[in-house]
């Protein structure tokens, strides 16, 4: 980064963060502010990992601040933003994460769901959709259920195993749901509605060919069998729920407004017939399944959802259910319509059914291979669920497509556990050389900032390894961190003796390192593996112990092998 982009970081940072503290009478998050950041200034993404850490000493500044200076301060820098604060209602509760949900005082109880299709583990993207209806839930002290629209055996083919990996994943973020259904596990339920609905004259039998359809639908001519005879319909309805009719031989459709402006609205599929059959034994032997609009329909009104959370992709869906809505005299929910997450921080894509072709080709060593955008990825890595809700919750709920900075995620995540991490050495790709005439070993300090918990042995030997950018040079000095300064002559590090002040003075750079004949350690990152050498005192954690490699970042121990194994979470 260089010194231009640096001042405009720095510039932006104090802006937000000023906003931030005001906002909110509390100190400024870097979590809370660098998503907002990164949104609106899309020219600091190339910077990626490097905006957090210019970031964090900018939002110290500002926490040190008196609330009144802070407010001189954004009057100098956005008057514009402080007379936004200063306009805001007094009784507004500011710390409300997200945007108040429409008509919730006609509500006795909020009531939303979570709908996530089985068909595998959840990706990062699937996040957004918990924390968020999770924290709607938290706000109003309300209700939400967990249904599994698992009722397309063979586009969307359902993972007998994504089950509980998501209800794993939801435990991970945070949440439990109230209830938790699988729509599978309810077609006579649909079959029912069905026939209240041929009943109701809204939806009748049709085997036309759909391509033949659908050049019917889009001239606006009606099909021949729409006003087919009320028992006729209910016949083969019952063939369809038999299961004797094969696919595409016959569909039930909802009938709604052949001129309708909108031809993906007229006349359409409310039930299909599908050969495959569905990988749950308890659903294996239908063949006759709802279309996952009238699926969804019934359940939330069956389920008393009062608010739903889905993508603008499915603006359609809405119209459609309300004309089953209208059919049945039920009254449609509230429905926030957001756009969709994008994340652009890996290489494999962000892609349920991508991810699952690269797992079972190998490419993958699993779902949650550090490379992959999965929510065990991350788990896997040492990021805390409560990380990304925030991250997600910050995005909001806007219509419009939003990117998602891993840097607030990493920012979010360094806040929750900097504290209690303690610190270690690792050398990537270790350049070796003898120490001569110094101690027998370092004393770094378990945690800089608490020096109640100690300080590590790092036993010498006759040669320590130190990363190649880390090498001074023939005559050059350099620090060892928690040994002291040696010289670099060319073949050897020779200690000086000299004290902290050769560093004060600045020409002498402090590095990390560690004896020649530690552990080899394996780091598993998203872009691959990077091997080296760490300190002894390693591998005496747990697996699955958070450490901080100092000036390489946190790093989970995932596994206490030969070599050692990490993944790597964060700067």
């Amino acid at each position: 980064m260089d010194e231009d982009v640096r001042e405009r970081v720095e510039a932006a940072a104090e802006e937000s963060a000023l906003y931030n503290a005001l906002k909110h009478d509390s100190d400024a998050q870097v979590g809370a502010i660098m998503g907002p950041l990164m949104g609106e200034n899309p020219e600091f993404r190339e910077y990626g990992n490097e905006v957090a850490g210019v970031v964090a000493p900018v939002v110290g500044r500002v926490n040190d601040r008196s609330r009144d200076e802070q407010r001189e301060r954004l009057a100098e820098l956005a008057p514009d933003r402080l007379e936004e604060l200063e306009s805001e209602d007094e009784d507004e509760d500011d710390d409300q994460p997200l945007p108040d949900l429409s008509n919730v005082e006609a509500c006795d109880e909020v009531r939303m769901r979570l709908a996530p299709n089985p068909n595998g583990p959840w990706h990062l993207g699937s996040a957004r959709m918990p924390a968020v209806i999770g924290t709607y839930r938290e706000m109003y002290d309300g209700w939400m259920l967990c249904r599994f629209d698992d009722t397309d055996p063979e586009t969307k083919r359902p993972d007998p195993d994504a089950y509980d990996a998501i209800l794993d994943s939801l435990g991970y973020l945070g949440f439990e749901p109230d209830e938790t259904v699988r729509a599978s596990d309810r077609l006579d339920v649909y079959y029912d509605h069905a026939r209240e609905l041929v009943e109701l004259g809204g939806a009748y039998t049709c085997s036309c060919p759909a391509e033949e359809f659908s050049e019917s639908k889009n001239a606006g001519e009606a099909c021949p069998h729409r006003n087919k005879a009320p028992e006729t319909v209910r016949e083969e309805f019952e063939t369809m729920v038999a299961g004797e009719y094969d696919a595409g031989e016959m569909v039930l459709r909802i009938k709604t407004d052949i001129d309708h402006k909108n031809p993906a609205l007229r006349d359409f599929v409310g039930f299909r017939m599908v050969d495959t059959p569905h990988p749950r034994a308890e659903a294996a032997d239908y063949r006759c399944w709802p279309m996952l609009d009238f699926q969804s329909g019934v359940d939330d009104q069956l389920t008393g959802i009062t608010h739903i959370v889905r993508g603008i992709d499915l603006q359609d869906s809405a119209k459609k259910q309300r004309f089953l809505y209208d059919y049945f005299g039920w009254e449609y929910p509230e429905v926030v319509h957001w756009g969709k997450v994008q994340v652009d921080a890996y290489d494999v894509p962000m892609s349920t059914s991508t991810i699952r072709e690269m797992v079972e080709s190998g490419e993958l060593t699993g779902w949650d291979d550090p490379r992959a955008p999965t929510l065990a990825s991350l788990r896997r890595r040492g990021i805390r669920g409560e990380a990304i809700v925030d991250a997600m919750v910050e995005l909001g709920t806007s219509a419009s497509n939003v990117d998602l900075a891993m840097s607030s995620v990493y920012a979010n995540n360094r806040d929750l556990v900097d504290d209690e991490t303690d610190r270690a050495f690792f050398v990537r790709d270790p350049v070796e050389r003898p120490l001569h005439g110094g101690p027998d070993e370092g004393s770094p300090p378990v945690h800089p900032d608490h020096e109640d918990r100690g300080r590590r042995s790092i036993h010498v030997g006759e040669a320590v390894v130190v990363e190649p950018d880390d090498l001074p040079g023939e005559g050059q000095r350099v620090w060892l961190k928690g040994y002291g300064c040696v010289r670099d002559t060319g073949d050897a590090l020779e200690y000086t003796g000299e004290d902290i002040d050769a560093v004060r003075e600045g020409d002498v750079d402090v590095v990390h390192w560690a004896p020649a004949d530690g552990p080899e350690l394996r780091l598993r990152t998203i872009d691959g593996d990077v091997t080296g050498v760490a300190e002894p005192g390693i591998a005496e954690y747990d697996a699955d112990t958070l450490l901080q490699f100092e000036r390489v970042g946190f790093a989970r121990l995932d596994a206490l092998a030969d070599p050692i194994v990490a993944c790597y979470t964060h700067p």
